[in-house]
């Protein structure tokens, strides 16, 4: 096994360990602020990762003209989505924690 099929097969376990660990957050965390940040940041991740292994496993033109703007439009999709999900979350009055001591969103009034 050569350098190049380590490092292909180490990004995709460590992207579906990423993915795992924010399925396992998605069950496990308290309210759906907390879930939303750890599917956002663990999902997002992880398909980086998985998607740069396929890069390093195979690559070719195709491939980088393919994987590298899915990787970018993933970095950006990701975190606006869990923004824009949180953001509803709130103003449809989910109940957060007792634990949450920060309220950003406490002058911005649901509607």
């Amino acid at each position: 096994m050569d350098l190049q099929m380590v490092v292909a097969q180490g990004l995709v376990v460590l992207g579906a360990l990423l993915m795992g660990v924010g399925a396992v957050g998605l069950v496990r965390l308290p309210d759906v602020y907390n879930r939303t940040n750890a599917v956002a940041k663990a999902s997002s991740l992880g398909m980086i990762c998985l998607l740069l292994g396929v890069l390093v496993w195979k690559p070719s033109t195709l491939a980088v003209f393919t994987l590298i703007p899915a990787i970018l439009l993933q970095l950006l999709t990701s975190p606006i989505s869990g923004f824009a999900i949180g953001r509803a979350a709130y103003r449809s009055r989910a109940p957060m924690i007792e634990e949450t001591h920060l309220n950003e969103l406490k002058s911005d009034p649901p509607r």
